[in-house]
C-alpha cells in the first residue's frame, strides 16, 4: 500500500495528477499534429470527423455533447470544416434552430487517409493494444467520477 504523500510532497508538481494528465494531452498532440497536417485537420477538427465518421448526420448540440465541447467552440470549429469542404451545415426544416451536420463527398473520402492514424499512435506509445484499452477504460473512469 502506498502512503500518503506528506504536505510537502503534496504540493510537488510531478505529485499532482492534474499535471500529469494535462502533459500526458500536450505530448498526445504534439504526437498527432504531422499527421494531421497531411489531413489538413486540427486535433479538434479531427475528433469532430471521428464522430461524424461513426454518425453522419448528428445535429450540432449532438455533436457538442459528443465532444463535451460548448457550441462557442464549436461553432468556429464546424464553420472551418464547411469552408474545407468537408461538412454542411443545414437548417432543420421542421425546427430552424436546429442544425444538422453532414459529411460531404470529400469529408467521407478522408476517412480512408486517416486509417493510418491510430497504428502510428499506438506505435508512438509503446503499449500493447489490451494496455491501451485499459488505459483508456481508467481515463473513462475519471472523466465519469470526475463528473459527478
Amino acid at each position: 500500500m502506498t502512503r500518503p504523500l506528506n504536505p510537502a510532497q503534496a504540493l510537488q508538481l510531478d505529485n499532482q495528477l492534474c499535471f500529469a494528465l494535462y502533459s500526458a494531452s500536450l505530448a498526445m498532440t504534439k504526437l498527432y499534429k504531422p499527421l494531421l497536417d497531411e489531413l489538413g485537420l486540427t486535433y479538434p477538427q479531427y475528433l469532430a470527423m471521428l464522430v461524424l465518421w461513426e454518425r453522419d448526420g448528428l445535429s450540432v448540440s449532438q455533436l457538442g455533447e459528443r465532444l463535451s465541447l460548448d457550441s462557442g467552440t464549436l461553432t468556429p470549429l464546424l464553420k472551418r470544416l464547411e469552408i474545407a469542404g468537408l461538412i454542411a451545415r443545414i437548417r432543420a426544416v421542421q425546427d430552424e434552430r436546429r442544425v444538422h451536420v453532414t459529411l460531404t463527398t470529400a469529408g467521407r473520402k478522408l476517412k480512408s487517409r486517416a486509417h493510418k492514424i491510430p497504428g502510428c499512435i499506438l506505435a508512438a506509445t509503446k503499449y500493447s493494444i489490451p494496455d491501451v484499452v485499459q488505459l483508456m477504460h481508467q481515463m473513462q473512469d475519471l472523466r465519469r467520477r470526475l463528473a459527478g
